[in-house]
């Protein structure tokens, strides 16, 4: 549970920067890195992509979380 929490903000906080959206606060780059866990699993998963390890784990939830805000931005406008 703890590595999930850790993995999420780290996640959340590069995905973050990668799109340009900075100053979210720590709370919205753990929900982000969560969420995209969940996306970047899914989505790599379609593709037949398969990371193992932390840097993997880590790299999933960047790529979700990267997906999560692109998605998101569009939605605003």
């Amino acid at each position: 549970m703890i590595w999930t929490i850790i993995v999420g903000i780290i996640a959340g906080l590069v995905a973050g920067k990668i799109m340009g959206h900075e100053g979210q606060g720590c709370w919205i780059d753990l929900f982000l890195g969560l969420l995209g866990g969940f996306v970047g699993g899914n989505v790599l998963g379609w593709l037949g992509i398969e990371w193992s390890g932390a840097i993997g784990q880590i790299g999933t939830a960047i790529v979700g979380a990267v997906i999560v805000l692109w998605i998101w931005s569009k939605i605003k406008g």
